[in-house]
This record gives C-alpha cells, structure tokens and sequence, in this order.
C-alpha cells in the first residue's frame, strides 16, 4: 500500500509563490494518478488537481492558470507549485492516489497524505 506525506506548506503574503510536494512511500507512485485537494476552516473538500501517470493534468476553475501539478517518478514525488497566492487559497493542502486524474471527488480517491498547512496572509 502507498504512504504520501506532503510538504512544503507555510506561511506567505498575498502575491506570493508556494511549491508542496508529495512524497510517496511504500509503493511507486508512477501507477497512480495523484489529486490534490484543500480544505479551509468550516469548508467541505475541495478538488485543487490532479496529475495522470503520464501527465496529463486537470485543474479546478479557481486555481487555473495559477497552480501547475508535475511529477517526477524518478523521485516518487508529485508537486504543487502554487502562484500568485490570495487569502481565500488559505487551507490544508493534501495529496491522494487515485486511478485517473479526471476524477474529482475526495471519495474517488484511495490513499491520503495527512495535509500540510497553506496560510496566505493579505
């Protein structure tokens, strides 16, 4: 069974630039697609993105044009690169295995890291 820790998170002005990754463990990741998803206080799962095995990737409408998922297989690391920050990005960020990078709902998702904290400050 694959292990995903992720990183990377902290605190940042508004503007700013953040990259999480996610480590995986146990079992390549290269077989898997990988979500991420962020969950502010009092606020339901929300899907970020998602990365195919071969790259393909897929986005949310809120993050578009501003975050970027890759992988590196190499390193059985998947990362989030976040740009152009605003307050409302502020969450838990969290990666998660799954079988295709078009699925978007948190239950479509087998393996979960524990999360890493984003605060954007404004």
């Amino acid at each position: 069974q694959v292990q995903l820790e992720e990183s990377g998170g902290g605190l940042v002005q508004a503007g700013g630039s953040l990259r999480l990754s996610c480590a995986g463990s146990g079992r390549t990741l290269s077989t898997y697609a990988i979500g991420w998803f962020r969950r502010a206080p009092g606020k339901e799962h929300e899907f970020v993105g998602a990365i195919s095995w071969r790259g393909n990737t897929n986005y949310a409408d809120s993050v578009k044009g501003r975050f970027t998922i890759s992988r590196d297989n190499a390193k059985n690391t998947v990362y989030l690169q976040m740009n152009s920050l605003r307050p409302e990005d502020t969450a838990v960020y969290s990666c998660a295995a799954g079988s295709s990078y078009e699925y978007t709902k948190r239950s479509d998702y087998a393996h979960w890291g524990q999360g890493t904290q984003v605060t954007v400050s404004s």
